[in-house]
């Protein structure tokens, strides 16, 4: 009977393979009912061969959401590329973060409660990536301001706040099981709290010159059609 090789596949693909594991487990139970053996089970490995490329199972959950950031920063950076104008792109990009939350609740919620919630976070790459992500909501303002179509003067710091600080505030409920929310509907609210709030807004004393032209040209209809009458 001959024995068969062992076949040892490249690290990139075995750290793939766990990963995707862990994902459906940490998606399927959360991070406290998730266990190493069960992600090595659904890997096809030995436990022991995951800790041969993460620490532990809050460095895999990492790990994991990194991957996820990744994924989503480059399929944001492709969508954007075929969608014009300040108005729509910003949409897109609310849009698909709202959308992305309801179709993943729990990834949601361990981004939230166990990595972003960690003291080293800010030392993550998580972080940094997440950095990016809003940093691509604050490019398209920035085009909108170039464009002309917003004004100049905005605060862009508490624009991503807002934004972000609304998104979250939505989603809440929804990821305590306690609601429901409308990727679209509130797409669509924000964006136009958001669009109509930073509009290049009319100069004043162009304003009043177009208020002032307006009610001559009522006088003067009025002068009209008074001498038509007295004739």
């Amino acid at each position: 009977m001959s024995i068969q090789p062992v076949v040892r596949l490249p690290r990139e693909v075995r750290m793939d393979q766990i990963l995707d594991a862990a994902t459906d487990e940490f998606r399927s139970l959360g991070f406290e009912n998730t266990s190493m053996s069960r992600i090595a089970k659904r890997a096809g490995i030995v436990e022991g061969s995951i800790y041969r490329y993460f620490i532990d199972k809050a460095d895999l959950l990492t790990k994991v959401i990194e991957r996820w950031y990744v994924g989503m920063l480059a399929d944001y950076a492709k969508q954007l590329a075929l969608i014009d104008g300040t108005r729509s792109r910003l949409r897109y990009m609310i849009w698909r973060h709202l959308k992305t939350v309801h179709a993943e609740p729990e990834l949601c919620r361990l981004m939230f409660n166990k990595v972003r919630s960690s003291a080293h976070y800010r030392g993550t790459s998580v972080y940094r990536l997440n950095s990016q992500y809003t940093s691509r909501t604050l490019d398209i303002i920035r085009e909108g301001i170039s464009a002309g179509e917003l004004r100049n003067d905005l605060n862009l710091s508490l624009i991503r706040d807002l934004i972000y600080g609304g998104v979250e505030h939505q989603i809440w409920s929804y990821l305590r099981n306690e609601g429901e929310f409308d990727p679209d509907k509130t797409a669509d609210s924000i964006v136009d709290m958001v669009v109509n709030g930073a509009g290049k807004r009319s100069n004043v004393i162009d304003q009043l010159q177009d208020i002032e032209s307006r009610m001559a040209h009522l006088v003067r209809i009025r002068g009209n059609a008074v001498l038509g009458k007295s004739s």
